[in-house]
């Protein structure tokens, strides 16, 4: 959408220093395609105001600053703090251009990205927009909002935290109508105290609805099922025990859920391309919401089946040999490495190897790590840790060769998996480049 830098300057108390220019979307990286944008220099690891001269020459038409730029060669809007200012820009922005559309907000311990993709994918025969990638936090949510395409119905909007209070100032910034949380998990239990912490803050999101909103909350998870009692409004829950419930289900060779389900809105079959059971009760969270929003169930149907995994986040590569390498190294929390491994089991083929990385931010480490190991043992899944002893088996700093000996046999089927910190892309990219 397209905004004067007047009036961003009037909404978030600014002062505009040049011209009135014309502002279509808004970024914070000057390495994107920013032309015509406003460039918003943060303060974070790195100083965003050092980037501002090269947003400029790569096309953005104004500056959000609160500090002094030298040979600034476009127009600026000088605030206090530049974070601030982002937000309330986006408040200003769901407030005014954004008031009459849906706005779908979801969170949870696992699931997110997935989830706001097949909710993207059930609502694509409408006019739905949604964050790019993992964009979940304070910088991401109000980027998803400003830079919602005219003639939008829908935004879903991924809501992350790290601690009490944030999903809470996501939510003053999106007001979301529709509030979806997947599960709560072992993610970020450090900080939060445990799992009953974690379930605390993911129900920040449903406390935050409106009367006239929907929580729309998994049935298989008895932490977010209590979340019912708390919600403003109407609740639709999915799961085996939900509104919407699957049946028939089926995994192809890839671990891709083929199954029926039951809703208020109709019953239909659907296929997905994405792999693994928690998957599928993803996509169940997105016919929910198909459902409320009155998409038809032919045409959710459609979506869903249209929607393919995003880079690492259970990626399933057949290779030559005829061996299977599952990508998902995205990140991981106990409850996500679990639900891989479950993935893994049910693969048809002989011999099944995980490698994992370190999962960082849980509470009691070893014995996490030693939990999911025991899982694995009685998956009869073989467990190569990778920079870590936590997991109680031998470590190793790199790929074991005998990894790649037993994919060559072509009935092998390996799991990499693990926190950002683990960086586990390189085994992945070792494998498909082998």
């Amino acid at each position: 959408m397209q905004l004067r830098a007047s009036e961003v300057a009037s909404a978030i108390g600014g002062r505009l220093i040049g011209d009135d220019v014309l502002i279509d979307g808004v970024h914070f990286d000057s390495r994107a395609d920013i032309q015509h944008c406003l460039f918003v220099a943060i303060r974070a690891d790195r100083n965003g105001h050092d980037f501002v001269p090269d947003a400029f020459s790569r096309g953005a038409s104004c500056a959000l600053v609160s500090e002094d730029v030298d040979d600034a060669a476009g127009s600026l809007i000088v605030v206090d703090d530049t974070m601030r200012a982002f937000s309330n820009l986006a408040t200003h922005v769901r407030s005014q251009q954004l008031s009459d559309v849906a706005v779908v907000g979801v969170t949870g311990s696992v699931g997110k990205t997935s989830t706001k993709n097949l909710i993207a994918g059930a609502l694509s025969s409408t006019a739905v927009w949604a964050s790019p990638k993992s964009f979940n936090n304070e910088q991401g949510v109000p980027f998803t909002l400003i830079n919602t395409p005219s003639g939008a119905r829908t935004v879903v909007v991924e809501m992350g935290m790290r601690g009490f209070g944030e999903i809470t100032h996501l939510c003053d910034v999106a007001s979301p109508t529709i509030g979806v949380v997947t599960r709560v998990g072992q993610a970020h239990t450090a900080r939060l105290g445990g799992i009953e912490g974690v379930a605390k803050a993911k129900a920040e999101l449903v406390t935050s609805l409106p009367n006239s909103g929907t929580a729309v909350l998994n049935a298989d998870d008895e932490r977010v099922l209590a979340m019912s009692a708390i919600a403003p409004g109407a609740v639709v829950t999915y799961g085996q025990y939900g509104d919407v419930t699957p049946t028939e289900v089926q995994f192809d060779a890839f671990g891709r859920a083929r199954f029926r389900f039951d809703s208020p809105w109709g019953s239909a079959s659907v296929a997905l391309q994405v792999a693994g059971e928690h998957m599928m009760s993803n996509a169940l969270a997105a016919i929910a919401v198909g459902g409320v929003l009155k998409v038809p169930v032919e045409e959710i149907v459609d979506g869903l089946e249209a929607v393919e995994p995003e880079d690492h986040r259970m990626v399933v590569h057949e290779l030559a040999s005829g061996s299977l390498l599952i990508d998902d190294c995205y990140n991981a929390n106990p409850t996500s490495v679990v639900a891989a491994l479950r993935t893994l089991a049910d693969l048809d083929v002989i011999r099944r190897i995980a490698v994992l990385g370190e999962m960082a931010e849980v509470d009691e480490p070893v014995t996490a790590h030693r939990s999911v190991a025991d899982t694995a043992s009685h998956l009869g899944i073989e467990v190569i840790p990778i920079m870590t002893d936590l997991y109680g088996a031998e470590r190793s700093d790199v790929l074991p060769a005998f990894v790649m000996e037993m994919l060559a046999t072509g009935d092998t089927a390996v799991l990499v998996k693990g926190s950002r910190v683990a960086g586990l892309e390189r085994i992945v990219e070792e494998i498909l480049d082998h």
